[in-house]
């Protein structure tokens, strides 16, 4: 603890949570109800008219799902938070406050291969639209924002390839142009870095990845840094506009650093219905207790691993950041500065059919279409997670024909390589 300020892990134990009131239970209770008891007819209006804060619909806010997103603002140094289904349900959420049919994000073309496709296909059924960029090229990025752009979009460390993005640029650059930068945190956790003290206004998460840790729920955490001036003009009238479900309230007049996180709930969660389950929240806040000890071990065994990878003749190249070869190498100290995280890709020698086979060759990484696992886990993006895409996206994504994506798990490190070493023996035979 510096002063009034707790650490980080002291946040991750208790953020958020008090024993509980009616029976001193320590461990946040599992609230599952889908309702709640108003006091009488003028607490309940008060509730529904935004005047008071409380509970009245569990697909709107239910104790053990704001516990969760009470926990993850605080770790990410926001004002407010939502706690959703799903990261992509999060990243919708964080998107529907700001758009309307004709807007546009201008997003990172390295992403996860589903947000690729939620943000060039699903997403135009709305009425919206993405244009993608290399984020490497801030002038591209620049120009690819008109009167119509509504957002930036980028991850903190790029999923699959462990690129790092340069938050400052790109929020320098959203400021000028006078709209939000949106970041995915997931891969790198707010123990490796706080996207909001870089510039970023939203912060998303898959909660089902590192937040949880152990692959038994999904979900996903929409953080406002509560510091976006909503009013400064016309583009975001959600916020800055009487809302006509609400009798005409403006959020952010009326709310000021809360307008997106109550917007998010009392229009978001109403109408889109994302909601995360009580059970599943309950397990995430159990698995970010342990998020400091697990993140330290992640990176510490995820540099080992790439450099020993980086010195195998039958490798190609290695995209970690973390190695003093990699051209992200200067940024990641600045960025990630406590490690480059525990996910990056690795180009094997003798292209998509080996790849294959080392997938189906390892015994210890676990073949699964996620990360962020105490166990370490293994995917061939080309033919999975970024099969829909052309070689040409791909390729831009970082989930080339002849690389595979890993994401190092906390075992030992030891074992972690014994079972690449064989894998690649029968790849590369």
């Amino acid at each position: 603890m510096t002063g009034n300020t707790p650490g980080f892990d002291t946040l991750a134990v208790h953020a958020g949570t008090e024993p509980d009131a009616a029976t001193g239970a320590r461990q946040v209770p599992i609230y599952q109800s889908t309702s709640y008891v108003f006091r009488d007819a003028d607490h309940a209006a008060r509730l529904f008219n935004l005047e008071e804060v409380g509970y009245i619909y569990s697909r709107l806010t239910n104790p053990t799902v704001s516990a969760l997103a009470n926990r993850v603002t605080a770790l990410e140094g926001g004002a407010g938070g939502i706690a959703c289904s799903s990261g992509h349900a999060a990243q919708i959420m964080a998107l529907f406050p700001l758009m309307a049919p004709g807007c546009n994000i201008v997003s990172s073309s390295r992403l996860y291969g589903g947000t690729i496709t939620q943000f060039s296909q699903t997403i135009r059924r709305f009425g919206w639209s993405a244009t993608f960029v290399d984020t490497d090229d801030l002038e591209a990025v620049k120009a690819a924002i008109d009167e119509n752009t509504r957002a930036l979009f980028c991850e903190t460390i790029a999923n699959p390839g462990g690129y790092v993005t340069d938050l400052g640029a790109m929020a320098k650059i959203a400021d000028e142009a006078g709209i939000p930068l949106i970041v995915d945190n997931t891969t790198a956790t707010p123990w490796l870095c706080k996207p909001i003290e870089h510039g970023a206004t939203l912060v998303v998460h898959s909660a089902t990845k590192y937040l949880t840790g152990n692959g038994t729920v999904t979900g996903g955490i929409v953080v406002d840094s509560g510091q976006f001036d909503w009013s400064a003009s016309d583009k975001f009238p959600s916020l800055s506009q009487p809302e006509p479900a609400y009798h005409g309230l403006t959020f952010h007049a009326a709310l000021g650093p809360m307008a997106f996180t109550f917007h998010s709930i009392a229009v978001g969660l109403r109408d889109l219905g994302m909601t995360m389950n009580p059970q599943g929240a309950h397990y995430t806040l159990m698995g970010i207790e342990t998020l400091g000890l697990r993140m330290e071990r992640h990176v510490k065994n995820a540099q080992a691993v790439a450099e020993w990878l980086e010195k195998d003749p039958r490798v190609e190249a290695v995209t970690y950041a973390g190695l003093p070869s990699s051209p992200w190498h200067e940024r990641a100290q600045r960025i990630v500065p406590k490690g480059a995280g525990a996910l990056f890709t690795v180009a094997i020698k003798g292209g998509y059919d080996a790849c294959v086979r080392l997938v189906d060759g390892l015994k210890l990484f676990s073949h699964v279409a996620n990360l962020g696992d105490t166990r370490s886990l293994i995917i061939h993006p080309a033919s999975t997670t970024h099969r829909q895409l052309d070689e040409e996206q791909q390729v831009q994504a970082g989930a080339a024909p002849n690389v595979v994506r890993i994401s190092i798990g906390i075992e030992d490190v030891a074992d972690i390589i014994a079972d690449l070493d064989q894998g690649l023996a029968v790849a590369t035979a």
